[in-house]
C-alpha cells in the first residue's frame, strides 16, 4: 500500500532511521505505525547481533551537572563519522538529560529509563540499525556533592566530573581542579583511597629497583617508601602539583579556595 510523506516523516522522527527505511517500514507493515517502529527495532537487533564482536572504539563523551548530582555518559561506536554526527550527538544528550533527570546509579538502571516510551537500551539498538555500526553505552560515570562540575574536553572524547563538601564552590575553582583531572588522570582523590593491592605493587617495585641498584637490604623498605611517596605525589589528586601552578599541589589551590573534593570521575575514549 502506498505510504504518505507525513507518516514517513513521523516514523522517521519517532526512530531517527533514514526516510527510504522508514518508507520500506511503513510499506511492510501496511501503515501500522507500531508494526513500523518493530521492523526498524528489529533490523537494528539484528545488526547489532551481526556486529558484536566488532569493537566499538569511537564515540562521544559528555557531562552535565543538576541539582548536586553529576554524570558521564560515553556512547561507543565504530567509526568517528558516525561518532561526530549531530543525530548520534544528540542521543547521547538525550541519554544524558535522562541521567540527570533519574539520577540513576548504576548503568543498568540508566539503560532501563525510558524517553518517549522507549527504553534507552532500546534506542541505542535502534540507532544502530539506522547507521549499520554496533553501538553501545560504553561509560556512565556519577557523582555527588554540595557543589558539582563538569569539565568536556574538546571534540567530546574525554570529561571528568568532581564533587566537593562545600556549598557554592567558585566555578572557576571547581573547574579548574575538574581539568586537572581531565589532563593529569589521577587513580584516586588521596593516598588512603589508592587501593591496596596498588600500594603494595608499587613497595614491590620500590625495594626491587633498590636491590637491583645494590642497595643494602636493611634499607629497601624505607627506600621502597620514598619511591611510594613520590608515586603518591603523581597520582593521587590532593598532592599532584597543580597545573596552572606547577609551585602548589591541588590540595593546597583547593584549601585555599575553601574546596574540599570528596569524588571525581574521569572517561576517556582516547588512547593514553
Amino acid at each position: 500500500m502506498a505510504v504518505t510523506m507525513a507518516e514517513i516523516q513521523k516514523l522517521r522522527s519517532m526512530t531517527g532511521a533514514g526516510m527510504m527505511d522508514c518508507k520500506k517500514a511503513l510499506t511492510d507493515a501496511e501503515g501500522d505505525m507500531e508494526k513500523a517502529i518493530e521492523e526498524i527495532r528489529k533490523r537494528g537487533k539484528a545488526i547489532a547481533a551481526k556486529r558484536s564482536e566488532r569493537e566499538a572504539s569511537e564515540g562521544c563523551v559528555l557531562a552535565a551537572v543538576k541539582d548536586g548530582f553529576a554524570a558521564i555518559v560515553a556512547l561507543k561506536c565504530e567509526t568517528d563519522f558516525v561518532a561526530k554526527n549531530a543525530d548520534f550527538v544528540a542521543l547521547t544528550k538525550q541519554i544524558l538529560d535522562k541521567a540527570l533527570e533519574s539520577q540513576a546509579i548504576t548503568m543498568d538502571e540508566l539503560k532501563a529509563q525510558t524517553i518517549e516510551g522507549r527504553t534507552i537500551a532500546d534506542l541505542i539498538t535502534e540507532r544502530s540499525g539506522v547507521t549499520g555500526e554496533k553501538m553501545e553505552l560504553g561509560y556512565y560515570e556519577t557523582v555527588k556533592g554540595e557543589s558539582v562540575v563538569e569539565y568536556i574536553h574538546p571534540g567530546n572524547k574525554l570529561a571528568a566530573i568532581i564533587a566537593f563538601a562545600e556549598a557554592g564552590v567558585e566555578h572557576q575553582v571547581a573547574r579548574d581542579i575538574a581539568m586537572q583531572v581531565a589532563a593529569m588522570n589521577p587513580i584516586a582523590l588521596d593516598r588512603a583511597s589508592v587501593p591496596a593491592h596498588i600500594v603494595e605493587k608499587e613497595l614491590e617495585i620500590g625495594r626491587e629497583k633498590a636491590r637491583e641498584e645494590g642497595k643494602p637490604e636493611a634499607m629497601l623498605d624505607k627506600i621502597a617508601q620514598g619511591r611510594l611517596n613520590k608515586f603518591y605525589q603523581e597520582v593521587t589528586l590532593i598532592e599532584q602539583s597543580f597545573i596552572k601552578e606547577s609551585k602548589e599541589s591541588v590540595g593546597t589551590y583547593a584549601k585555599a579556595n575553601h574546596a574540599t573534593p570528596i569524588d571525581f570521575k574521569r572517561v576517556t575514549l582516547n588512547e593514553e
